[in-house]
């Protein structure tokens, strides 16, 4: 009897497509004018990007509790220690939406981009469709 591989959705496959989310995100909100104020759908795109920033540490956590099953403890806390950033992000980014704080949000989003240099963004994927009501979705979590 042969291995069963799994190919379809792995905690990696996960964490590339919120990865490539967030640096598009980040990308539109960078063409945008931030010093004028946050209009609603800039709203919903930042609402968005701490959405995929939650999500992607949850993808982190999954893959950090192989780990962990496998007896490699070690290694488990290195990866959660590594990602932590995204974690921190997300909650500080939420805090600051929950006080009505916008005016200190964009050098918290400046602060992301080095990390996800990486990620190649030849053309937007993502529409307004993404983040349309994510701000509401965020603040009734």
């Amino acid at each position: 009897m042969s291995r069963i591989v799994r190919t379809g959705d792995t905690p990696a496959n996960r964490r590339r497509r919120y990865r490539r989310s967030c640096a598009e995100v980040l990308r539109l909100l960078a063409e945008r004018d931030l010093a004028g104020g946050f209009d609603p759908e800039t709203k919903d795109m930042t609402a968005f990007l701490v959405w995929n920033l939650h999500a992607l540490y949850r993808t982190i956590d999954d893959s950090a509790a192989t780990w962990d099953e496998k007896g490699y403890w070690k290694r488990a806390e290195a990866l959660r220690h590594r990602w932590l950033w995204a974690q921190t992000a997300a909650r500080d980014l939420e805090a600051l939406m929950r006080a009505d704080r916008w005016a200190d949000i964009p050098p918290r989003l400046v602060s992301l981009v080095p990390r996800f240099q990486d990620v190649t963004v030849r053309s937007t994927t993502r529409t307004a469709d993404w983040w349309c009501g994510a701000l509401r979705a965020v603040l009734n979590r």
